[in-house]
């Protein structure tokens, strides 16, 4: 990949390919005992300790002054020492492992080395930046989609660069994404990268001689031909509150439902026609955060889309490691967008929900 930012890209793609294998290879040997439960009650494994700590590891050996916000924190790791040497050994594999010429890896970048506990565990640690509204960050969620991963289901390792509050760069790979969606049962494991002014491409995730991008442009569909992108988890989505949303809007197809930002990645390829990606709070004081939304957010309006909140704001990455007091997340093509806030609306007024959507 060349143009602005071009050096970020291929660090974050690097980083993030090692990630997706590492993740892949956990999965086909997960046991018990390798997964934890967080204080709000989501999953974290292995996986997710390791694929921090490798991709921090890289971005602070390529990018030593840039901050980072991720997902995960080394907390549990020093009080458990089976997970914390599981973690060490398996984010070791992957950066042990030999630099692939193809896509220039450096020795620069942490890799080709044997990392120490400590290290480590400080690695996952630069993930606990606060955030804000001034110079350059980079929004890091390890494993998006924890739960969709534990079923062999969609999930995504997701990572951005924001510049003073604005996503200029986001990559994300899904391993288990059909790469062609018109064979959704053909190979899988794809790559999404989308800089700022310059459009959004997908790549194999695994590295490939002289990979050709293809870039992706979302198409206009009419409200007759759109299906909605949802989450999985109830937990994670108003999933009635959409139903009387498609209603209202005359939307009449089963919705595609899936973990992680995979749905962005869905969206912007345009996948079985899933038209509008809809997250709208669960309840009041819910917020989301910012490395759930930075990447994929990106993808969309580089392929040709709009991502608000409900009220038709653009989001905010500049509160910290959250979007505030949020009112959901809409993503959709620039030719329905509107009707869908106007629809989200009605459907808020009827259920007495004004002020939180």
């Amino acid at each position: 990949m060349s143009g602005t930012l071009a050096a970020e890209q291929q660090v974050a793609i690097a980083a993030v390919r090692r990630a997706c294998q590492l993740t892949t290879a956990v999965f086909n040997n997960l046991v018990k005992g390798e997964t934890l439960v967080k204080g709000d009650k989501s999953p974290v494994t292995v996986a997710d300790f390791s694929a921090q700590a490798v991709i921090n590891t890289i971005l602070t050996h390529a990018f030593p002054e840039d901050p980072i916000i991720g997902e995960e924190d080394a907390a549990d790791l020093r009080s458990n020492t089976s997970l914390r040497d599981r973690v060490v050994q398996l984010a070791n594999e992957v950066l042990e492992a030999e630099p692939q010429a193809d896509v220039g890896e450096q020795a620069a970048w942490g890799l080709g080395r044997t990392w120490s506990a400590d290290e480590l565990l400080a690695a996952i640690d630069k993930g606990n930046y606060e955030g804000g509204r001034s110079g350059r960050m980079w929004a890091l969620d390890p494993i998006d989609g924890t739960k969709g991963f534990l079923r062999g289901g969609q999930y995504a390792v997701c990572l951005a660069l924001l510049v003073n509050a604005r996503v200029e760069l986001g990559v994300i790979g899904c391993p288990n994404l059909p790469i062609d969606p018109a064979s959704p049962d053909g190979a899988r494991g794809a790559l999404f990268v989308a800089v700022r002014g310059q459009g959004t491409h997908q790549l194999p995730l695994p590295p490939a001689p002289s990979p050709a991008p293809v870039r992706l442009q979302m198409r206009e569909l009419r409200i007759a031909q759109l299906r909605f992108l949802e989450s999985v988890e109830k937990a994670h989505a108003a999933l009635d509150t959409n139903t009387r949303i498609a209603q209202t809007l005359g939307v009449g197809r089963y919705p595609m439902r899936m973990d992680s930002q995979a749905k962005y990645a869905a969206l912007a390829r345009g996948d079985g026609d899933g038209g509008v990606y809809l997250r709208l709070p669960t309840g009041v004081g819910y917020r989301e955060k910012i490395w759930d939304h930075a990447p994929g957010s990106l993808l969309v309006e580089e392929a040709g889309g709009l991502v608000t909140d409900s009220r038709g704001q653009p989001l905010d990455f500049g509160l910290g490691r959250t979007l505030g007091e949020n009112y959901g997340v809409i993503a959709a093509g620039k030719g329905v967008h509107r009707k869908v806030i106007e629809a989200i609306q009605q459907v808020g007024r009827s259920m007495g929900m004004t002020g939180r959507l």
